[in-house]
């Protein structure tokens, strides 16, 4: 590659980077807080006003966790069919439907109201979030796309510290409106002003978009073909979503992000009432949550760019899984000290943001074409999901200050995926090994023609 070719390509990168980085962080960052707001909101008197009391909190878990049989459910679909439609018209209808449902929140007065918002959110964010890693691959190669997902995914973390921040805040308004619907109304209304603009902001595909010159779009276009050329465009392979649903990595990616889930929705609904076990008011408690969320973005920033630099993945996310089971030893074993319960937390917000991410990386450029990415892709994000619906489960109100169950199984399953990265790690390195050894290496970055067997493509080769 000739020194004018990169000069033109880092120039090229800069500029989508300050066209698309912005719009899909901002994206997720209200997404994140709209989808996670419940945990603040149920310090505000959420339950007392409109769940009866709910003293024993079941009504609340269902509330939290009902998001995800909608998120689940429309997911792969959504994420098919978002090949079919121009990105920018895609996601920003989904940001504009998502806003709406989380700012209806506000208005709900009873158990039946808030499922309803709550299945509306999560329908709207499936049209969103799964598709983000396949949009994104669009446009940047393997070795940059570890370090952005951790950009998009860090805002995750951001919205966990800017929600904390916006709750501690509204704790102190004194407004004739609850303080928890006020806080859906906030968090709720930028969404939506989000959808229009990202409509007009975002960038279609590579050979569809008006924001590049023509020298620039046909780099754009090799550079989305480094790697593999299979489906481009606007086109459904329907063999390569057969292919996706008979790879058993994708159920395997699945328990990894199970585990995970369940210990992300759990920090994100719960973390604000664990944080008032430590003999905080509610109000000290909301503010505390903003340095683990903070932490964790950095962390997360920081493995994803060795893991960029390196080009290896499994055993990244065995180390960070295995951070964040040490969180949870730590929250089951030291009782009285309120210093090391603390810092575990900052463990687990760590380990666990790391780990979805670089999950999320590993499988954007290792399933070969555009349609198994969208059916893989969504397939075990599905199964994660249902890791949520399992945390938002585990941690009643009867079980506190302890939460020992909680702990232990979300523990448990922080360890198992440790175990599971290692193993698809050990099959991506041995199945390189075979076809090294059958059909000779192969330069990484040169094009695969994978349009009928996707990443079984004899010149694929897979980032372990």
């Amino acid at each position: 590659m000739s020194v004018e070719h990169i000069v033109e390509e880092r120039r090229l990168v800069r500029k989508l980077d300050m066209r698309i980085m912005p719009a899909v962080c901002m994206l997720y960052l209200f997404a994140y807080l709209d989808r996670t707001n419940l945990g603040n909101a149920r310090l505000q008197g959420l339950p007392a006003d409109t769940l009866h009391g709910d003293p024993t909190g079941v009504l609340f878990d269902w509330v939290n966790s009902v998001f995800f049989f909608s998120y689940i459910i429309c997911q792969i679909p959504a994420t098919i069919t978002s090949k079919l439609f121009p990105p920018r018209i895609w996601m920003g209808c989904a940001a504009i439907g998502w806003g709406i449902c989380s700012t209806l929140m506000a208005t709900t007065f009873n158990f039946p109201g808030l499922m309803m918002a709550r299945i509306g959110l999560g329908a709207f964010e499936a049209g969103f979030s799964p598709g983000i890693p396949l949009y994104m691959s669009l446009y940047y190669t393997r070795k940059e796309m570890g370090l952005r997902m951790a950009y998009y995914f860090g805002f995750a973390a951001v919205a966990g510290a800017f929600g904390g921040l916006i709750a501690f805040g509204v704790q102190h308004t004194h407004a004739s409106l609850a303080n928890w619907r006020l806080l859906f109304i906030i968090e709720g209304c930028p969404s939506v002003v989000l959808g229009l603009t990202s409509i007009f902001l975002l960038l279609n595909r590579p050979e569809e978009t008006t924001f590049l010159n023509e020298q620039e779009r046909q780099l754009a276009i090799e550079r989305m073909n480094r790697g593999l050329k299979a489906d481009v465009g606007r086109t459904i392979n329907k063999s390569h979503i057969t292919a996706a649903f008979t790879d058993w990595r994708i159920y395997a990616a699945g328990i990894i992000y199970f585990g995970a889930n369940c210990a992300l929705v759990s920090i994100s609904a719960f973390l604000p009432t664990i944080l008032t076990t430590l003999n905080l008011t509610d109000a000290r408690a909301q503010l505390l949550t903003v340095p683990p969320y903070a932490v964790a973005a950095i962390f997360m920033c920081i493995t994803s760019w060795f893991s960029d630099r390196l080009q290896v993945r499994g055993l990244f996310v065995a180390g960070v899984c295995t951070v964040a089971a040490m969180g949870y030893i730590l929250l089951l074993t030291v009782e009285s000290n309120n210093h090391v319960r603390y810092f575990a937390v900052f463990c687990i917000t760590s380990g666990t943001y790391s780990a979805i991410g670089l999950v999320i990386v590993w499988f954007s450029h290792n399933l070969g074409s555009e349609t198994k990415k969208a059916t893989g892709m969504p397939l075990y994000m599905s199964i994660g999901q249902c890791g949520s619906v399992l945390g938002s489960h585990i941690y009643p109100s009867t079980e506190g200050p302890r939460y020992t169950k909680g702990f232990a199984i979300t523990c448990a399953l922080e360890l198992l995926s440790a175990l599971v990265a290692v193993i698809i790690s050990t099959s991506y390195h041995l199945d390189n090994k075979q076809r090294d050894q059958k059909y000779g290496k192969v330069d990484s970055d040169a094009t695969a023609n994978t349009s009928e067997l996707a990443d079984k493509a004899s010149d694929f080769r897979y980032v372990p």
